[in-house]
């Protein structure tokens, strides 16, 4: 049993961990509710005594675990969108990379979805006319825009939502760090109908509350066709 915990531990804390998405910021590719397994191994540093495993650098368009910037304890998933030297700007909610628009059907606006200046063009709204940006990124946004685009700088990456009019992403928090990637979501393992404020309700009769909850409706509020549904 004390191997059994040992490797258990192990693969949980190094090689893959479990992920729940508590918002809807990447809708529709990820759902509120759905429980991820990311691998912790592929985007990690490499090291000299595992030299059989894969590594690889982030590369754009993939959907990525990281430590929210000046926040060390909150885990986010977003996609990265801009690697280091990368020239970036938004028109009309379309993203523009290195001068070439990008064909991107995952963040496809909905019926709901009504123009925003500084998330749909941006950067050519100042950061001080929108809500939502950290005073941080609001005054050093600044340094790192050249003509119409956002250069991104050496060693960080530039992250974004898919449901891109509902996500505080790299827009109005910043630049996310290399040492901040955790990994990747592999695929979803369980995903369950999960209300979009529960995230909020942290009480302990509220926990309880939802954990009976699930169990009374794990049948009919399982979403089992997203059942082992490859995250991409």
């Amino acid at each position: 049993m004390c191997s059994v915990l040992v490797v258990g531990l192990f693969v949980l804390t190094f090689i893959a961990q479990n992920f729940v998405i508590p918002s809807g910021s990447m809708q529709k590719t990820l759902l509120i509710g759905d429980h991820l397994v990311v691998d912790r191994i592929t985007l990690s540093p490499p090291t000299h005594w595992m030299p059989l495993v894969h590594y690889r650098e982030p590369r754009r368009g993939d959907i990525v675990v990281f430590l929210k910037p000046g926040n060390p304890d909150m885990f986010l998933v977003k996609r990265l969108i801009g690697v280091p030297g990368d020239h970036i700007h938004l028109r009309n909610g379309v993203v523009i990379l290195n001068g070439v628009a990008q064909n991107e059907p995952y963040a496809r606006l909905g019926p709901e979805d009504t123009y925003s200046p500084y998330i749909d063009d941006f950067p050519l709204v100042s950061p001080f006319e929108a809500g939502d940006v950290t005073t941080e990124w609001a005054v050093d946004l600044a340094h790192h825009v050249q003509g119409n685009d956002l250069v991104v700088p050496p060693g960080m990456y530039f992250m974004m939502g898919d449901n891109r009019h509902n996500s505080l992403d790299s827009r109005f928090w910043g630049f996310v760090p290399r040492a901040n990637i955790v990994g990747r979501p592999l695929f979803n393992f369980w995903s369950f109908a999960t209300p979009d404020d529960q995230m909020d309700k942290t009480g302990i009769g509220d926990r309880i509350a939802w954990m009976t909850h699930v169990v009374t409706h794990f049948v009919s509020d399982t979403r089992w066709k997203r059942t082992f549904h490859v995250v991409r």
